[in-house]
C-alpha cells in the first residue's frame, strides 16, 4: 500500500477541491481562435523569435552527423532508490537528475560515478547516490539499491520552497568549472504550475551541506513555460561550433497551450553573465534551439501561440515531456526529451472522459458539465491512452536553428522509442495523482550509460525507480 506523508494528503485533498478554480487550468479560446490571433511568421520582428540571443558566426558550416537510433539504445536493467522516512523522501520523484563523474570513489563494480535528483516533487530536495549494478527483472524485490552518499538538502539555499508551490517543477545538471569558475556546480532550475515572468534559475556547490546557491535568475524575456523545467549538457565540441561558451541546455513543456506546440530548448551559459549574476538579474546570453510557436505579443506575452505548420508532429495538448539529454557515442549523436505521449482523443476537461468547454460558465443557462466525484475529479488535459516514450532529434537541425538557418519550431523528431515494455508499473493511477510515467533523465557521457526515472511505482511505495540503457 503506497505511504504518503501527512502534508501530502492535505495537499491532495486540498488540490482535489480547488484545482478545478485554478486559472491556469483554462486553456485560452478554442485553438482555431488562438492561433488565429497570431502574426504571420514572416511579419514577426526577428527580436521576437530570438529573445536575449547570442548568435556565432554566420558562415559557420553545418556538419551533418550520424543518427543514434532506438536500437542504439540497449537495456541494461534497472535499481531502486533508498528507502527513507522522512518527508523528503524518494516518494513522488522524477523532477530532476544528473550524472557526476567523480562521485563515490570507492565504489567497486563498473558503474562508476553518482547521480544527484530531487526527491518528493512537494519537498524537491536533492540527494547524491551510488549507480548499484542494474539487473533485469520484473519484480522489484530482486533489483539493487542505491546508497546515499549525500543526504538530502535543500540545493537552492532557501532560495525555493516547494512547500509553497503549486504543483512544481524542477530541473538539475552538474558541470565541471566553467570560464571564471574555480569549483564544479549544480545547476538548478524551478517553477510551477501557474507563473508568467518569475525567477527560476540559479547554481550552487555539490557539497550539500553549503550549497552556497547563487541565484535566482531571469531566463533573458522568456515567459517561465518555456524556459524552466528540464536542464542538460551540450557537448564541448559541438557548443565550441554553433553556440561558442554556451554548454547548458534549458526548456519546458507546458501541457495546454502556453509553452507552444512541443518541447523547448535553449542553450545558456550564467557564467557569461557574472560570476555569479547578482540575484534577481536576467541572463542575458541565451540562444533558441527549439520552440513550437511565437509569443502572443498582442493579447498575452506569457502564451505561444502556433498555427498547424509550427507543431511538433504527433503534438497533443495532453502530452507531457519531462526530461532530456543530449547522447554522444562515438560520431554519432541525439537529442531526446523523455515523458508520456498522449495516444488517441486528447481532450481537457476530466481523466473520465467528461469534456469541459472553455466559456461554458458564460452561456445562460451555463452549459458546464458537473463536476464528477474523486478521483475524477482533477481538470486538465487528458487522452484514451498514454505511453512512456522517448523522442529523438538531429542536433544538427538544432544548429541550423542556432545559426539562424531555419525557424525554432522547424526541427521534427526523426524517432520515437515506446519504454512501456521495461516499465514496473504501466499503468496511470488519478487516485495518487500519477499522471506521468517518465521522469528525468541523465546521461553518463563517459561509458555511455543513459538513467531514465520512471515515476510513482506503486509496488515500490510510489517511489522512482531508475532504469539504465547502455548505447552501443
Amino acid at each position: 500500500m503506497v505511504k504518503k506523508t501527512p502534508v501530502l494528503v492535505l495537499f491532495l485533498l486540498w488540490f482535489a477541491i480547488f484545482a478545478c478554480n485554478f486559472p491556469g487550468d483554462e486553456p485560452p479560446p478554442d485553438i482555431e481562435e488562438a492561433v488565429s490571433a497570431a502574426p504571420d511568421s514572416a511579419e514577426q520582428p526577428e527580436a521576437q523569435n530570438e529573445p536575449a540571443l547570442q548568435q556565432p558566426a554566420p558562415d559557420i558550416d553545418i556538419e551533418q552527423v550520424d543518427l543514434l537510433q532506438p536500437e542504439d539504445l540497449i537495456y541494461v536493467g534497472a535499481f531502486r532508490l533508498p528507502d527513507l522516512d522522512e518527508e523528503d523522501s524518494w516518494q513522488y520523484s522524477g523532477q530532476g537528475l544528473t550524472y557526476y563523474p567523480a562521485g563515490d570513489p570507492g565504489g567497486s563494480d563498473e558503474y562508476t560515478g553518482s547521480l544527484f535528483g530531487f526527491g518528493h516533487d512537494q519537498y524537491l530536495q536533492v540527494s547524491e547516490i551510488s549507480i548499484p549494478v542494474p539487473v533485469i527483472s520484473t519484480s522489484v524485490e530482486e533489483l539493487n539499491t542505491a546508497e546515499i552518499l549525500q543526504p538530502f538538502a535543500d540545493i537552492s539555499g532557501g532560495i525555493y520552497r516547494a512547500q509553497d508551490m503549486v504543483i512544481p517543477v524542477a530541473g538539475l545538471e552538474y558541470l565541471p568549472a566553467q570560464q571564471g569558475q574555480t569549483s564544479d556546480k549544480l545547476y538548478f532550475t524551478f517553477g510551477q504550475h501557474l507563473q508568467y515572468f518569475e525567477t527560476s534559475h540559479g547554481w550552487s556547490e555539490l557539497d550539500l551541506t553549503h550549497p552556497q546557491a547563487a541565484g535566482p535568475w531571469n531566463f533573458g524575456s522568456l515567459t517561465n513555460y518555456v524556459s524552466n523545467d528540464y536542464i542538460f549538457e551540450i557537448p564541448q565540441e559541438w557548443a565550441d561550433t554553433y553556440t561558442p561558451g554556451l554548454r547548458l541546455a534549458s526548456g519546458r513543456f507546458r501541457e495546454g497551450l502556453w509553452g507552444g506546440a512541443g518541447p523547448t530548448l535553449f542553450a545558456y551559459a550564467p557564467w557569461l553573465d557574472g560570476n555569479p549574476p547578482p540575484a534577481d538579474a536576467t541572463l542575458e546570453t541565451i540562444t533558441p534551439l527549439l520552440l513550437y510557436g511565437t509569443p502572443d505579443t498582442e493579447f498575452s506575452p506569457d502564451t505561444m501561440v502556433f498555427d498547424e505548420t509550427m507543431q511538433m508532429n504527433g503534438y497533443q495538448q495532453a502530452d507531457h515531456w519531462f526530461g532530456g539529454s543530449w547522447l554522444t557515442a562515438d560520431s554519432s549523436s541525439a537529442v531526446i526529451f523523455s515523458g508520456t505521449k498522449a495516444v488517441g482523443r486528447s481532450w481537457y476537461g476530466f481523466s473520465n472522459g467528461v469534456v469541459f468547454v472553455w466559456g461554458c460558465d458564460e452561456q445562460e443557462p451555463p452549459t458546464c458539465p458537473e463536476v464528477p466525484p474523486y478521483p475524477y475529479d482533477n481538470r486538465g488535459f487528458w487522452a484514451e491512452d498514454f505511453e512512456a516514450q522517448i523522442i529523438f532529434f538531429n542536433p544538427s537541425e538544432l544548429a541550423a536553428v542556432a545559426l539562424g538557418q531555419i525557424e525554432t519550431w522547424e526541427p521534427q523528431p526523426y524517432a520515437t522509442m515506446s519504454l512501456q515494455e521495461y516499465l514496473f508499473d504501466p499503468e496511470l493511477d488519478v487516485e495518487i495523482y500519477k499522471r506521468d510515467f517518465l521522469g528525468a533523465t541523465a546521461f553518463d557521457r563517459e561509458h555511455g550509460y543513459l538513467f531514465v526515472m520512471e515515476r510513482l511505482v506503486r509496488q515500490d511505495d510510489a517511489k522512482s525507480i531508475i532504469h539504465v540503457f547502455e548505447i552501443q
